[in-house]
């Protein structure tokens, strides 16, 4: 049987457990077991997903619930061949209603990802050739100031971000999503998908010293400290026996 759509078990609000306090992360928390030239393990394309159909399945579900649809302009960073965006807002995207922008560490895998090529192959060749194509490549582990296109000579307003299965590997998320939050209009939101699978040797490190709801509270954190409002916590799938968990912990800019 095809897997399908469930609801959010549960929808929480996350708040600081001391809100006073610096941020409560040492840099050996911060640092992989491998802390080594990110570009060298990222640089082999991986064209896999990262979590089961089943997962994908209810992101796709989740976004196509949360993702604005019309006159809008998203950013999907830490992305890779494939967003896991619902056919609708792809059909935007087509039609030059929504659009979408991706960082990522792999040239072939950004290359093949749809969701930043819509419109005719005249269209995406001339848009490469000018220099304005969707994606770009950045170490946010390096350079944790996000560099959007400018778009039609103006700076970029976000309407959303997303980032599946990958804000456990930066090194300075608060730093990323400071940057992020910065170009985001006001009412914009970030959503941070986050399942139990990780490559260990790049996860930072207190990911594999900590359970999954202290792992989900450590990602609250991030987007505390990066100035981020209406923080909550959502059950997206509840794994169980062959089946991958999957959360999101989403934020408003207030």
């Amino acid at each position: 049987m095809d897997p399908q759509p469930q609801q959010p078990l549960s929808i929480r609000s996350y708040a600081p457990s001391n809100p006073n306090r610096p941020f409560p992360y040492t840099t050996a928390d911060m640092t992989p077991a491998d802390p080594g030239n990110d570009a060298s393990f990222y640089g082999p394309p991986r064209f896999v997903t990262h979590i089961d159909d089943n997962a994908i399945v209810n992101l796709k579900a989740y976004y196509d619930a949360n993702l604005p649809q019309t006159s809008s302009t998203i950013l999907d960073f830490c992305s890779s061949w494939i967003s896991h965006y619902p056919p609708r807002l792809a059909e935007a995207v087509s039609k030059n209603e929504v659009v979408v922008l991706g960082t990522g560490m792999n040239e072939a895998e950004l290359s093949r990802n749809p969701i930043f090529a819509p419109g005719k192959a005249a269209d995406v060749a001339a848009r490469e050739a000018s220099g304005h194509r969707r994606w770009w490549l950045q170490d946010l582990n390096v350079d944790p100031e996000v560099h959007c296109p400018k778009l039609g000579g103006s700076e970029v307003e976000l309407d959303a971000s997303t980032c599946v299965v990958s804000i456990d590997y930066l090194t300075k998320p608060v730093e990323v999503l400071s940057s992020i939050r910065q170009q985001t209009k006001q009412g914009g939101k970030v959503h941070l998908a986050i399942s139990n699978r990780c490559f260990p040797t790049k996860v930072v490190g207190r990911w594999l010293e900590v359970n999954e709801k202290q792992r989900l509270e450590m990602v609250g954190d991030y987007l505390h400290y990066a100035g981020w409002g209406n923080i909550e916590i959502v059950d997206v799938v509840n794994g169980g026996f062959m089946t991958d968990p999957l959360w999101v912990v989403r934020a408003t800019k207030t």
